[in-house]
C-alpha cells in the first residue's frame, strides 16, 4: 500500500473515530444526592446527551428511596466515590451533595480527567473555590456551576437588551429578589435541609442560598468586571427555625459604573427569582422565566414582552449543556454564567458579603481587573 493511500486511511479512521465519539451521549455519574434537586437527573428520561453510569452516595437509605423513586437499578449505586469513577469511567460529573463537598469531588475528579457541574454556588468558601479552580485548570477539566436562572429565556433576553446600547442604555443598576418562604417552609427533605441550614456545610444560610443568584447575574451582566466593594447586613428573623444561619440578606455591590442590590431570602411570601435592570434610557424587569417588562426611550410606554427558548436559543436544562461543553460544541467566556471565572467572583462576593454583615464595615476589594476572556 503506497504512503499516500496509508495516509488517506489514517485521516479517514481518525475523523471516523472523531465523529463517533461526538455522536455518542456524554458517560456521565452522579457524587452525591442529598441535594434536593437530585431528582432533575435520577428521574431524567433517557435522552441522547447523556447516559447515566453511576451514583455515589453514602447514605443508605437514602440511596434505597431514589431506587424506589426513580426506577433505578442497584448496579448503578456506590458509596464508595473513587472505585465508582474507576469502575464506570464517566466523561463527566454533576454533584448533588452539600457545597462543602464540592472540593472533594473535584479532588477526586480533576486528576482522572473527567469534567465536573456544581449546583449553585461553586464552593463554600474563598479558599475551597480556588483549590477547585487551581485542580480544574492543572488536570484541564471544564469546572460548571449549575443556577436555574441559566436557563431561562427572560434572563438571556435582558442580557441582550442590556448589551444593545439602543436599548436601555446600559446597565446603571440592578436589584435582584431571589428566594422563597423558606426551605422548612416549602416542605425540603431532612437530608437537605440538614445541611442547607449549616454554616459549615452549606457556608450560611439565604445569603448563600439565594445571594449567589445576584451576584452570578451581574458578573455576567458586567461581563467579569470586579467589584469595588461589597457592603451588606444578614438578619434573623425566623431564629427559632434557623438558629445557626441567617434567613434574609441584602447585599450592595459596586462598581465603577454601576451598583447591584441583592436581596436573598428565605422570608418571601412567595417563590421568586426576578431582576430589574437600569440604564440611562430605560429598564428592562423580568417577572419570571420567560415574562419581562421593558421601557426604553423615555417617551415609550412600558410593554409586556414574553420570550421562549427557541425565541432566544438558550438551553431549557443544564445537562444538556454540560453534554455540549464537553463534545466542544460550545465556548464558554470566563464570565459566562456557568463559567468557572464567574463563579469565583460570586464565592469573592459571597464571602465579603458575609465579613460586612459580620463587621458592620465594607469589605473593598483589591483587584479591578476584568476577568480573562479566555
Amino acid at each position: 500500500m503506497s504512503c499516500i493511500r496509508l495516509i488517506f486511511l489514517s485521516l479517514f479512521l481518525l475523523f471516523s473515530t472523531i465523529a463517533t465519539t461526538q455522536a455518542q451521549p456524554v458517560r456521565l455519574a452522579v457524587a452525591g444526592i442529598s441535594h434536593g434537586h437530585a431528582g432533575w437527573i435520577l428521574g431524567r428520561k433517557p435522552q441522547n446527551d447523556i447516559t447515566l453510569v453511576g451514583v455515589w452516595e453514602t447514605d443508605k437509605a437514602l440511596v434505597q428511596s431514589a431506587i424506589q423513586k426513580n426506577g433505578l437499578s442497584e448496579k448503578l449505586m456506590y458509596d464508595n466515590l473513587a472505585k465508582m469513577l474507576d469502575d464506570v469511567k464517566p466523561e463527566a460529573v454533576v454533584a448533588f451533595g452539600s457545597i462543602y463537598d464540592h472540593l472533594a469531588v473535584v479532588e477526586a475528579c480533576a486528576p482522572r480527567g473527567i469534567h465536573v457541574m456544581v449546583e449553585k454556588p461553586l464552593a463554600v468558601s474563598v479558599e475551597h473555590a480556588q483549590k477547585m479552580e487551581s485542580l480544574a485548570k492543572k488536570h484541564n477539566i471544564h469546572l460548571l456551576t449549575n443556577y436555574e436562572t441559566s436557563w431561562y429565556p427572560a434572563t438571556e433576553k435582558a442580557g441582550q437588551l442590556v448589551n444593545d446600547s439602543n436599548a436601555i442604555g446600559g446597565l446603571i443598576k440592578a436589584v435582584f429578589h431571589h428566594g422563597h418562604e423558606g426551605p422548612k417552609e416549602i416542605g425540603v427533605g431532612k437530608e437537605f435541609l440538614d445541611w442547607l441550614t449549616d454554616p459549615v456545610l452549606n457556608g450560611g444560610g439565604a445569603v448563600i442560598d439565594f445571594g449567589c443568584y445576584g451576584a452570578n447575574l451581574m458578573t455576567w451582566l458586567m461581563k467579569g468586571e470586579q467589584p469595588l466593594s461589597v457592603t451588606a447586613t444578614t438578619r434573623q428573623f425566623k431564629p427559632d427555625v434557623y438558629p445557626k444561619v441567617d434567613d434574609d440578606a441584602i447585599i450592595i455591590v459596586q462598581y465603577p459604573n454601576a451598583e447591584a442590590i441583592i436581596q436573598a431570602s428565605w422570608n418571601w411570601p412567595y417563590s421568586r427569582k426576578d431582576m430589574e435592570l437600569y440604564g440611562k434610557n430605560g429598564y428592562v424587569i423580568t417577572i419570571d422565566n420567560s415574562r419581562m417588562r421593558i421601557k426604553g426611550e423615555r417617551n415609550q410606554r412600558e410593554y409586556g414582552a414574553q420570550y421562549t427558548s427557541k425565541d432566544v436559543q438558550v438551553y431549557e436544562n443544564p445537562f444538556t449543556y454540560l453534554a455540549d461543553v464537553v463534545r466542544k460544541k460550545i465556548t464558554l467566556r470566563d464570565y459566562d454564567l456557568y463559567a468557572l471565572g464567574n463563579n469565583i467572583t460570586v464565592v469573592k462576593i459571597l464571602e465579603a458579603a458575609k465579613e460586612s454583615a459580620k463587621t458592620g464595615k465594607t469589605v473593598f476589594f483589591k483587584s479591578k481587573k476584568k476577568i480573562p476572556n479566555t
